[in-house]
């Protein structure tokens, strides 16, 4: 049959029916969200959410997570252990039929599980179509049973292979690498996040990570050990423990309202942020819901029922609104949904509207309690209330000089700005310089059609210690507005992000690669984090990596950009090469910036993502914040990635 006649010929045999580990293995991001290395990581998640289940049940207190020497990863619990009697519809070992079959699992059925975890329920199975090799180990009514698998399909039946006192199940898995093609290589700072996360959400639960792909100073693997006694209660001070509290205690209460299970631990603090984390079965919900509406509703409504009986209003000349209430606040609530509706971009927002009574009542009798049992603190909470409703009155004039110079607004583009020629938004790049010099070579040396530079001057403002009239004042950080073309504040919320009129769909932080240029990216991002994360969960944010090195040897030259690849590039010319070190991005010229950096053929940009809000506030807050110690600390820690020039 000639091409043509094949191109042509769409029949009932043209339609692929993939049916269920088919279309897992052909649609992967359906499942898990994407191929790249949040997706891969979700892959633990999914074999961890089952054992949580069972903890949630109350047949689980243990769980173990361990990276493999090999690169795969195992996790057991002392749950009951997945069932391996013979499934009657399906004539094969029930285990078999959760790890093969798509939707099969105890979480479906209603007496087995009464709440669980889990985005989207899609479980073990997925894991196991989207490995190259996986193993299943069940403990259960004093043996020992088996079952492995090769990209989700069953190698030989469960058997029996021994017997122990042991229960629970033991699930050792390793990603295939032809479906995550960018790498199958773990975390464990990303995987350690989450398990302290579940750690806090579940408390009583243990849960140790092993990485025994490396090994401490004792010689022995890399393990950490995640534990709460006190749930979110501990979890708020964790978070907030590089921030200074202007209350005594941690305000918190565990209650079951209309049979939803209702958490919420809340504290305010010295910074200028609002700071709240909310959860729906354990899973982290960053567009919010209708739980984090009554948690809005049951605190405004109680808090200026409070101020306003309280007298410390009287003076004020302007209504105070509900982000005056939230200002300084670190909180956390967790809900347990029987059957969570998911909506939003990202299916991360609570639906359930019978959420939102149970959780502003429970809220609501909180505060109503701790105000009344705690009258000083009360008053230093009303007058952080009014000083934050001083500070937004200020905000909303400096905010609006901002909107004013916005291009849509007419007051035009920024002077240094050096635009792109280009009108689609989505084909434009602007690049974010440190200082003049590196600036008019980046100009020298861009693409003019669609790339454009702004040069930043010296170190913007720290926003993370700034009151946010101040940040709307400050003349970089308006000029970063105004290139951007976006605006801030919606009628539904005053801080919202309008991406409308975003005027470039990639913004490239191009500083130094040393200590001064990584504190400048630090705090642009710090910026980005707490002003604009719209930007940054859009996937828009970049950063731009110059080289650090140059080896040249007669006509011949290369770039580094590690002193591992400048050694092996001096050893494969042999002796006689000049390397040159760059310190800056002005010491390279136009062209030299353009082949290394800028060119989107040939340069490397890293794109900015969140794997964890509430751990990327923590980080922002420890290295931008007051506190020393703990950034010391950190510093200390990861001083072995760090350069430090002399």
């Amino acid at each position: 049959m000639s091409e043509e006649v094949k191109k042509n010929n769409y029949s009932a045999d043209s339609i692929q029916a993939l049916e269920g580990m088919e279309h897992v293995r052909m649609r992967p991001s359906m499942y898990i969200g994407d191929v790249g290395v949040r997706g891969l990581h979700h892959l633990v998640y999914e074999v961890v959410d089952n054992s949580i289940d069972e903890a949630m049940g109350g047949h689980c207190d243990t769980i173990g997570v361990a990276i493999n020497e090999d690169g795969s990863v195992t996790v057991e619990d002392n749950g009951r252990g997945i069932p391996v009697d013979m499934h009657k519809k399906e004539g094969v070992s029930a285990l078999e039929v959760v790890m093969t079959k798509i939707g099969a699992g105890g979480k479906f059925d209603k007496d087995s599980y009464k709440v669980s975890g889990g985005l989207h329920g899609v479980g073990v199975s997925v894991v196991n179509a989207l490995s190259n090799h996986m193993k299943s180990t069940v403990f259960r009514d004093g043996k020992i049973y088996e079952q492995e698998y090769e990209k989700g399909k069953s190698m030989y039946p469960v058997k029996q292979i021994g017997e122990t006192e042991k229960r629970g199940t033991m699930q050792t898995f390793h990603p295939d690498d032809t479906i995550f093609t960018q790498t199958t290589e773990f975390s464990y700072d990303t995987l350690a996040a989450r398990m302290r996360e579940l750690s806090f959400l579940n408390k009583g639960i243990t849960i140790t990570l092993t990485d025994k792909r490396e090994k401490d100073d004792k010689g022995e693997f890399v393990s950490e050990v995640f534990h709460s006694d006190e749930g979110l209660k501990e979890y708020i001070r964790f978070l907030d423990g590089n921030r200074e509290p202007i209350i005594s205690h941690v305000i918190s209460m565990e209650s079951e309202k209309g049979e939803v299970p209702v958490e919420v631990a809340l504290i305010y603090n010295t910074s200028y942020t609002e700071n709240i984390f909310s959860y729906v079965n354990n899973i982290n919900t960053h567009e919010g819901g209708t739980h984090l509406s009554g948690f809005r509703r049951g605190l405004t409504n109680t808090l200026k029922k409070y101020a306003d009986s309280s007298g410390l209003l009287d003076k004020l000349k302007f209504e105070i609104s509900g982000d005056d209430f939230r200002e300084g606040l670190t909180a956390i609530i967790s809900v347990k949904v029987a059957e969570p509706q998911f909506e939003g971009q990202t299916k991360t927002k609570l639906g359930n509207r019978e959420v939102v009574a149970p959780v502003s009542q429970a809220v609501s009798e909180m505060l109503e309690n701790y105000l009344e049992e705690n009258p000083n603190d009360a008053r230093i909470i009303v007058q952080k209330v009014i000083l934050a409703a001083q500070a937004r009155h200020a905000a909303k004039k400096a905010r609006e000089m901002v909107q004013r110079k916005t291009v849509m607004g007419g007051g035009g583009l920024p002077g240094k700005l050096s635009d792109c020629s280009e009108q689609d938004p989505a084909k434009c790049e602007v690049f974010l310089v440190e200082g003049d010099s590196a600036g008019g070579t980046a100009k020298q040396g861009r693409d003019r059609a669609f790339q454009a530079i702004l040069p930043l001057r010296g170190k913007i403002l720290n926003v993370e210690k700034a009151m946010h009239h101040k940040v709307f004042e400050n003349e970089e950080i308006r000029n970063i507005f105004t290139a951007l073309g976006v605006t801030i504040g919606t009628a539904e919320d005053s801080k919202a992000l309008n991406l409308e009129k975003l005027r470039y769909h990639k913004v490239v932080i191009m500083c130094d690669a040393d200590v001064d240029g990584s504190h400048i990216s630090t705090l642009i991002l710090t910026f980005f984090f707490r002003f604009m994360k719209e930007l940054i969960e859009n996937g828009h944010v970049y950063i731009a990596t110059p080289p650090l090195y140059l080896v040249k040897k007669g006509t011949k030259k290369e770039y580094a950009w590690t002193e591992n690849q400048r050694d092996q590039i001096t050893e494969r010319m042999g002796g006689g090469t000049a390397i040159q070190r760059y310190k800056g991005l002005g010491e390279m010229n136009a062209e030299q910036l353009w082949d290394t950096t800028m060119d989107p053929e040939f340069r490397t940009l890293r794109q900015v993502g969140i794997d964890s809000l509430p751990e990327a506030d923590r980080i922002f807050s420890m290295l931008m914040g007051d506190e020393v110690p703990p950034r010391r600390e950190f510093i200390e820690k990861n001083a072995v990635y760090a350069k430090i020039d002399a």
